[in-house]
């Protein structure tokens, strides 16, 4: 008899089974179902049987803060159907590495506080900068040399911080992260490989140490003529010529270590060009001309006027201009193909994703085209765009995007560039659902936002880009503890989940 009602309520159970997000709290196993083995994960987390890790999010049914027999009911009810199975949007909060250096470097209780406040106000998901613009690491590489100092804004100065500690920087990050309940990403700004500071502080990075890698930096068509950048004060940032293939296969190596590492996820911040002069050195001539399928005369005049402008063009472009903007493009795709393919090789279920600006009609500038390849790019922007321009959009290769809407304390909503809201609208179209992206504010730097007492802005944009996009992302850590906006981005979460679970009662 005792048999009958249990396979009776195993029966019910699995009828009951609906389908959840990867972000439906209950579904801790993300398969798409909130079932008995979402029970018995939570049941194990409970007794201690197995690690909460970014599990302890998907754990919190009750949205309590805790994990205990209320979020086995709360499943239990959602598997009857007493209850609905609610998808929540992730919110992403990045941690730029040498903003918040002196506060983390050596220091695992601040990275405790600050996460836990991240986690209290609705954070989701940290974006954790491991690799800074000078272009050394933060995390165990077999390629790249550690960070051991960075500049810090200690306003109205930068100053030097040099850290003591010898502890792993990014596991310290995944192991409190996961325990508070967190998923934590390890961002990497990708194509950079030296920083000279000018205020003073000298040089950092592989460019500097190692003479053979000056051919390895961007060289630039300025009105003077060619430079390499080693040799223009005026780039502090020394990026590297996205086609050279001893700078991916190092890249590659670099991300194929970082994928051991037990993260949620990897984004490739700065996966661009240094800017519009950028590259026109004999390894970038020589891959333009396979792919044009010839010769090119007038180098580099036919592709670009030394010194052109990226705004307004000519209305009368180079020759080769348009193809040249292509071509830079898939250089940047075929990249992004080659580091998701090393990610997943190492890691099939880490989440791969890049950081972009929102400003699509000029990201041209940075050589990145991160639409759908099904976006006809050349039919809405023909002065910069070719027929081929299309096949090089990002989003089909990716498993999420962040999408920088960095507008204005005054323009936060609205539907262009330049609004917080319009740039995720656009985002919307351009992607065309071909992957998921959060999107929204700087709350350091742009018009408005540097002087802080900005929390009910900093409300705002959760609820004009959350609802807009298929997340929120917040930039930077640094800020919101400067300016001590916990609380605007709680009330702002909390805005928006009242709103998801209203509808469910």
């Amino acid at each position: 008899m005792k048999n009958k009602h249990l396979i009776a309520l195993i029966t019910a159970l699995a009828m009951a089974m609906i389908p959840a997000s990867a972000f439906t709290r209950g579904d801790l196993n993300s398969d798409g179902a909130v079932d008995v083995s979402d029970v018995n994960a939570v049941v194990n987390i409970m007794l201690g049987k197995a690690q909460q890790g970014g599990k302890r999010l998907l754990a919190d049914v009750t949205r309590d803060g805790t994990i205990d027999v209320s979020d086995v009911n709360a499943i239990i009810n959602i598997m009857l159907g007493k209850a609905q199975a609610v998808s929540e949007k992730p919110r992403y909060m990045w941690i730029d590495a040498s903003a918040n250096f002196p506060i983390f470097a050596d220091s695992k209780d601040n990275i405790r506080r600050d996460l836990q406040r991240a986690y209290d106000a609705g954070i989701t998901d940290v974006v954790v900068d491991v690799r800074p613009t000078e272009g050394d690491v933060l995390f165990d590489c077999s390629v790249i040399d550690q960070v051991t100092w960075l500049p810090y804004w200690d306003g109205p100065y930068y100053r030097k911080y040099t850290r003591t500690a010898t502890w792993d920087y990014l596991q310290a990050f995944i192991d409190i992260g996961h325990d508070i309940g967190l998923r934590v990403h390890a961002g990497v700004n990708t194509m950079v490989g030296g920083y000279e500071y000018y205020y003073g502080m000298g040089k950092q990075g592989v460019v500097f140490r190692d003479a053979t890698k000056r051919d390895w930096v961007s060289v630039l068509n300025t009105a003077d003529g060619l430079v390499n950048a080693m040799d223009d004060t005026d780039h502090h940032c020394k990026f590297f010529n996205p086609a050279n293939d001893d700078v991916q296969r190092y890249l590659l190596t670099m991300l194929a270590d970082l994928a051991k590492y037990q993260l949620d996820g990897i984004v490739l911040d700065r996966c661009r060009y240094d800017e519009f002069l950028s590259d026109f050195s004999d390894v970038s001539r020589q891959k333009f001309e396979q792919y044009l399928g010839h010769s090119v005369s007038n180098w580099p005049s036919s592709v670009m006027t030394p010194g052109m402008a990226v705004s307004p063009l000519p209305w009368w472009p180079p020759t080769y201009f348009k193809q040249w903007m292509a071509f830079r493009a898939k250089v940047i795709h075929d990249f992004v193909v080659s580091a998701r393919d090393t990610v997943k090789a190492v890691n099939p279920d880490l989440q791969f994703a890049v950081y972009v600006g929102g400003w699509y009609s000029t990201y041209y500038d940075y050589g990145v085209n991160w639409a759908s390849n099904r976006y006809q790019t050349s039919s809405y922007y023909p002065q910069w765009a070719n027929s081929d321009y299309h096949n090089y959009g990002l989003a089909q290769e990716l498993d999420f995007m962040l999408v920088g809407a960095y507008a204005g304390t005054e323009s936060i909503y609205g539907s262009g560039e330049w609004t917080c809201q319009g740039f995720c609208k656009q985002a919307q179209t351009l992607l065309m659902g071909d992957v998921e992206f959060a999107g929204g504010p700087d709350v350091g730097n742009p018009t408005g936002w540097p002087d802080g007492g900005k929390a009910a802005e900093v409300t705002q944009t959760v609820d004009a880009c959350i609802n807009a996009a298929d997340g929120y992302f917040i930039f930077d850590m640094v800020h919101v503890r400067n300016f001590d906006y916990w609380d605007a981005i709680s009330q702002g979460v909390n805005n928006y989940l009242n709103s998801l679970y209203s509808r469910d009662k």
